[in-house]
Formats: structure tokens, C-alpha cells, sequence
């Protein structure tokens, strides 16, 4: 099942544990004495202090063995048993021969490939290997026997008819498999060997029959090129020296699978990241999809590791999690992820294609893969892999006409993605392309890197590269917009009346601080050129920022055009009224009052806050704001402004502080202030410390007993 990478040159680096020229070495002897057994006696073996791979020639069958009702052992694992009329397999590996799925040296084409094509279940391989003890090998030195690192999918070891062990669990019907580990099977002292001289030695002889009994699922006749059974040879040898091997065997597989557990880590890294990026634009739901995304694809590499290195599933449940569910998904998501990347609202059937087609993938992909064995026949399962070949090719489509689509919309960013889609879309077809025997990985410093990987990580990178360029977009718009607001900022200012007004028989003071750049308060104070009366509109436009702030100019200009008609207050604000209907958020509350030379005040008041009068609000009839309603008339009242009076106008912002603790400053506190005889800076400094919610604008008018000149 899964694979490993073992060491290319086992032998010379367990020889460095102790071999010595000579007698101290394993060394082959020729099978001669009146001991040596029948003619396909394997290898005839000096011990010492090292290991060797067991090549063969090995005897193998298909099928399974009877069970023995003596001993309830198989009897094919019996040291006695005639097998030579079994087939010959020699596990020598040919120079140059690789694995195409993981690119790992050594590797030795199965069964499938030696006259048994589709045939799937139980088969035995069965070696006699005679062994020389040296005069120089320690007394008492135990053996070990290393299982292959490289088996489909299954196995029982036997050793002279003993089970020493096996991977997999054969305890139900069918057995389970998982993906494969080094595996270490210490092998019992003889207890009656039969013994003899061996020509050219000097110690005794002992044979081992080692038997394996492996077991292959359907799955893999169509997913792995030359299947069936041992792949690489076990190694055989000195305790010490195998379990050193076994121990560098553990360090390899963390090692080849350390790019899945990395990639993993580095993907989950930027799940978060477009997570995050949603909670500052929620509108854009490509964050959403490449964050569901790339979490799946996270969880896919970190499975892969994870379960290799602690065999926490069997190769079967992984299959089903990741093959059948993980990866239509992936691909599901990525079409959307670009869909929506390129604004492609049309086709509005390109979500449920892709939904479907991912479904469709998964059953295909779970019934061809045999993931429940005997569920269908064999051969309507391998149908079931040329469906799942079409919908791979129908995802792979769709992506690359989404991506030719962008290519024509938006230019260099669908150029930027079309690489990776091709990389992905040729990752997917990666099962043909592994029985086609084409090479779908690269060794990099010892960790296996497979063109799935490097799939992934181009798709990574060309988000990152697409998001880099938004960024790059939007901080340009944004110091565009921040321009923008500067300079409408300049503006409202510039049409502010000064902060100081004084005017014949009249001190006018203002303060106007909005919660934003560009706020939507606004007042007005105009006199008139001929007869010394003054007129003084303020108001709130409903909203804040660049939006408000425009509006608040197109006001001022209305008021000043209707000032060339009358200045009398509802003239004013019936102008402004149809100059804001049918405008969206145009709703505005406003009040206009004109003040003559000897004190005579008119006050129009369209849904505004009623002035305070020398610390008192003034009781103004109810009316709707401008903008509401195109007949509506403002409420209307006349009274004088004796000397000594003090005339207040407050915006909404004051009355609605708010403290730490959600309390609001409240008409009590502006009482107060007012009975006080604050100035019009000190009402806004309380409330802004207070805390500042919406915009704040203060006028104090106060009727002089001594006529000043006007100076503005």
C-alpha cells in the first residue's frame, strides 16, 4: 500500500557496523557438502556481524494455503513442504528501476506483471536460506529478519512453519491494510537445526525457510502500475545490524512524508489567513471559499502524514476520507474559488455543475477504488474508474474555460492562475498517469515531493500573488479615497462660517467638530446688505462621512440660491426641501432663523432641535424633516430677542454622547451646561469628552446692548 523509501545501499552501510575482512564477514558459499539441500537452495550465508537483502530466487504461488488440523498452522508455511513445482521470482532489482508514485529506487514490478494480470487475494512466497556460522560470530548472536518496505498490501511472516508476525490485521474475513512501516521480526534460536561441515568453512550450517503470506485488495489493479506482492526484498542478518536498519528505515519514512506534514502546516497557515481576511469583507465571499479550500486541503496532507508514520486508519478509511471525499471537494471548490475570483455571475449553473460532478466523483472514485470489497463485481468496479476518469476531465474543463474567461475579462490575473489550473488538472489524472509508468515525483534533500504537491503549492502560490495584487489595488484606492476626503474636508471648511461672527447688536460664536473627515452638520450665517438682519441656517444630514459631506455642499449652494429670491426662513427651507426629494438618504432635519436689526426673531423649524433660550428649550411645533415629504411646511414662530438673551442651537450629536457604559449626555446635562452660561466651545468639549457618536455643532447667538460693527 503506502510506500516508503528505503536505503539504497543497505549492505554497505550495515557492513560498517563491524564487518571485517575474512572470517568476520558474511560471506556466500557454494551450496556443496553432504548437508546441502535440494537444488533451489537460495543463499548459503557466512554469519557475522551484518545483514543481507534476501534477492532470491524465491518460490511463489497464487492462492491460499490449507490449514494444518495438527498444528492449525498453513501448510504452506511448513519447513517440509514440497514447492518446487511453484514458480521462480527472483526480488533483485533492475539498475535504474524506480517506483512511479513516489520515484522510489529499487523497486521490483509484482505479480501483475509477472503472467497473473488482475488477479487479486492471497499468494505465498517461500525461500530456503542456509546459514554458516562463522568461528568468529559471537556465541548466542540472535537473528532478525527486516519485513519488505514495499508490499501490496498485506503480510504474515513464518520462519522454519513458526509465525513470527505480520502488518496488516487478518482477524476478519477480509484483512485490513494500512499504510506500510518498517517492521522488525526477531527470528527463534534453532532448536535442532540439522548441522554438517560446510566445504571451505570452519563453523556449522543451519537453514531457515522463510514464508510470507500476502494478501492484495482489487483496489490497487487500479491505482498501482505492476502490483501484487513484495516489491523490495526483506533483509535478513544479525539482530543488531537489522535493527539498526529498521531504526534508519523509521527516519526515512518520517523524513519522505516531513514535505506532506510541512505542506500541511504552511496550508492550514493560509486557511486562517482567508478566514481572517472575510472578517474584514464579509461582501466577498471568495475569502470564504479559498479559506474552505485550502483548510481541506490542509487536513488531506495532514492525514497522509499523519496516518503513515501512526497507522491511526486503515489504507482504506484514508482512501475513503481522502480520495472519495476530500479531493472531489477540492476540486468542487477551486472552480468556485475562480468563478467568483473572475466575477463570472453567468453561467448560474456552473455551482450546481460543479456539486454535481463532485458527487459524482465520489461514487465513482469509492466504487472503482473497491473501497467496500464485494460490494460490485470486479469488473463492473473497473467501469466505475472510467467514470470517475470523465468527471475528473469534466472538472478539469470547467476550471480551464472559468480561467479562459478571466483571461478575457481581467488579463494578466487569469494568465497568473491559468499555470497552476494546468499543473492541478494534470495532478488529477495522476492514477492513469502512474500505469502509463510515468515518474509523478522528485527526491528534494530526502522528502518525497509529488507533483500533487507541487500542484498545490503553485495554487497556493497564485493566490497569494492574486491577493498581493488586490492589496497593492486597494491601498491605491484607499489613498485615492483619503485624497478624496482631504480635500472635501478642505471644502467644508472653507464654506464654514468663522468660528466668531460679530454683528450689529449681535456676538455669534460657532463650533462645529465632526465624528468623521467630513461630517453632515451644517449651518449658515449670512446677513443681509441693506437692512442689518441676519439670517442663520443650521442642520443634520442624515448619514456621515464623504456621502453626508457632499450633501451638506449641495445645501449650502441651495441656500445661498434661494437667498436671491427671499431670505424669508420657510421660503428658505421649502427650496431646500425640493432640492432633496428624490434623493436617496436625503432626509435632513434643519432650522432657519432671521434675526432684524431691533431683535425680531422668525423661526423655521423642519424637524430640528428647538434652541435654547437663556438656558431653556423653546417649545417649537413638530414637523418632518426636508427631503420626506414634497408638500411639507416647516413650523413657524415669531419672537423677540431682548438685550442680554442668549440664543443656543444644538445639533442631535450633543443629546446623543455616550459614555463607556451607554448612558447618553441628555437633554439634563445640556441643561445644566446652558444654565451655566458656558461658551459654545465648552458644550462641545463636554460632550466630545463625554463621548463623541455623531457630529457636533454649537451656535450661540447673544443680543449686545452696545451695536458693533460687523466684521464678517
Amino acid at each position: 500500500m503506502g510506500l516508503r523509501l528505503r536505503l539504497g545501499l543497505v549492505c554497505g552501510l550495515l557492513f560498517l557496523l563491524g564487518i571485517e575482512a575474512g572470517s568476520q564477514g558474511w560471506a556466500q558459499t557454494p551450496k556443496t557438502g553432504p548437508e546441502a539441500p535440494h537444488a533451489d537452495l537460495a543463499d548459503h550465508l557466512r554469519l557475522g556481524q551484518s545483514a543481507f537483502p534476501l534477492h532470491g530466487p524465491w518460490k511463489f504461488t497464487v492462492g491460499d494455503s490449507p490449514i494444518d488440523p495438527k498444528t492449525g498452522q498453513p501448510l504452506w508455511a511448513d519447513p517440509g513442504f514440497d514447492d518446487s513445482q511453484w514458480e521462480t521470482v527472483d526480488l533483485t532489482p533492475a539498475e535504474g528501476s524506480f517506483e512511479p508514485r513516489a520515484g522510489l529506487s529499487g523497486y521490483v514490478p509484482g505479480w501483475t506483471a509477472r503472467g497473473h494480470a488482475g488477479y487479486w487475494g492471497y499468494a505465498w512466497y517461500r525461500m530456503r536460506v542456509q546459514l554458516e556460522e562463522a568461528g568468529a560470530a559471537r556465541p548466542g548472536e540472535k537473528l532478525a529478519l527486516e519485513g519488505p518496505d514495499n508490499i501490496d498490501d498485506v503480510f504474515q511472516v513464518f520462519a522454519n512453519g513458526r509465525l513470527l508476525g505480520g502488518f496488516g490485521d487478518f482477524s476478519g474475513k477480509t484483512p485490513v491494510a494500512y499504510y506500510s512501516v518498517p517492521t522488525l521480526f526477531p527470528l527463534p534460536s534453532p532448536a535442532g537445526s540439522p548441522t554438517g561441515a560446510a566445504a571451505g568453512g570452519s563453523g556449522d550450517f543451519r537453514t531457515e525457510v522463510v514464508a510470507f503470506r500476502v494478501w492484495m485488495g482489487p483496489g490497487e489493479l487500479l491505482t498501482q502500475p505492476d502490483a501484487g506482492g513484495l516489491h523490495s526484498p526483506p533483509v535478513l542478518g544479525q539482530a543488531a545490524a537489522v535493527a539498526a536498519d529498521y531504526q534508519l528505515r523509521w527516519l526515512e519514512l518520517v523524513r519522505v512524508y516531513s514535505s506532506d506534514a510541512a505542506l500541511g502546516l504552511l496550508i492550514a497557515l493560509m486557511a486562517v489567513a482567508a478566514f481572517t481576511l472575510v472578517l474584514f469583507d464579509r461582501s466577498d465571499r471568495v475569502y470564504l471559499w479559498i479559506g474552505a479550500v485550502f483548510l481541506l486541503q490542509a487536513i488531506y496532507y495532514g492525514m497522509v502524514a499523519f496516518d503513515t508514520w501512526t497507522q491511526h486508519l486503515s489504507a482504506t478509511a484514508d482512501i475513503l476520507l481522502l480520495s472519495c471525499l476530500e479531493v472531489p471537494l477540492v476540486l468542487a471548490g477551486w472552480v468556485m474559488v475562480w468563478w467568483i475570483w473572475f466575477g463570472r455571475q453567468r453561467p448560474a449553473w456552473i455551482p450546481r455543475a460543479a456539486a454535481g460532478l463532485a458527487l459524482l466523483y465520489m461514487v465513482s472514485q469509492a466504487i472503482g477504488q473497491e473501497v467496500f470489497i464485494r460490494l460490485v463485481p470486479h469488473r463492473v468496479a473497473a467501469q466505475f474508474v472510467m467514470v470517475s476518469l470523465v468527471a475528473r476531465v469534466l472538472f478539469f474543463a470547467l476550471m480551464l474555460w472559468i480561467v479562459a474567461q478571466g483571461i478575457r475579462s481581467r488579463g494578466l490575473e487569469g494568465w497568473l492562475v491559468l499555470p497552476a489550473v494546468l499543473l492541478r488538472g494534470i495532478a488529477v489524472f495522476s492514477p492513469e498517469l502512474l500505469l502509463l509508468h510515468i515518474r509523478l515525483s522528485v527526491n528534494l534533500f530526502g522528502a518525497d515531493v509529488t507533483l500533487a504537491q507541487l500542484a498545490t503549492v503553485l495554487m497556493a502560490l497564485a493566490v497569494v500573488l492574486l491577493l498581493l495584487r488586490r492589496l497593492l489595488r486597494s491601498v491605491k484606492t484607499q489613498r485615492e479615497l483619503a485624497l478624496d476626503v482631504k480635500q472635501a474636508q478642505e471644502v467644508q471648511q472653507v464654506i464654514l462660517p468663522q468660528a466668531r461672527v460679530l454683528h450689529p447688536g449681535l456676538m455669534i460664536e460657532s463650533v462645529y467638530r465632526p465624528a468623521r473627515q467630513v461630517g453632515g452638520d451644517f449651518f449658515q450665517i449670512i446677513p443681509h446688505d441693506t437692512d442689518g438682519s441676519l439670517l442663520i441656517v443650521a442642520g443634520d444630514v442624515a448619514g456621515k462621512g464623504l456621502q453626508a459631506g457632499m450633501l451638506v455642499a449641495l445645501l449650502v449652494g441651495a441656500i445661498r440660491t434661494a437667498l436671491e429670491s427671499s431670505d424669508d426662513p420657510a421660503t428658505v427651507l421649502g427650496v431646500l426641501n425640493r432640492r432633496l426629494m428624490g434623493r436617496s438618504q436625503g432626509a435632513t432635519t434643519c432650522l432657519a432663523l432671521r434675526i432684524t436689526a431691533n431683535g425680531d426673531v422668525t423661526l423655521a423649524n423642519a424637524g430640528h432641535m428647538p434652541p435654547h433660550l437663556n438656558g431653556r428649550p423653546m417649545a417649537t411645533e413638530g414637523a418632518l424633516p426636508l427631503g420626506i415629504f414634497a408638500g411639507a411646511e416647516p413650523s413657524v414662530m415669531r419672537f423677540t430677542l431682548e438685550h442680554e438673551d442668549r440664543l443656543v442651537l444644538i445639533s442631535d450629536g450633543i443629546v446623543e454622547a455616550m459614555d463607556a457604559n451607554g448612558q447618553l449626555f441628555g437633554f439634563e446635562r445640556i441643561q445644566a451646561l446652558l444654565n451655566k452660561q458656558v461658551t459654545a466651545i465648552e458644550v462641545a468639549d463636554a460632550a466630545q469628552n463625554f463621548g463623541q457618536e455623531d457630529d457636533i455643532s454649537v451656535i450661540t447667538v447673544a443680543r449686545t446692548a452696545v451695536l458693533e460693527p460687523a466684521l464678517g
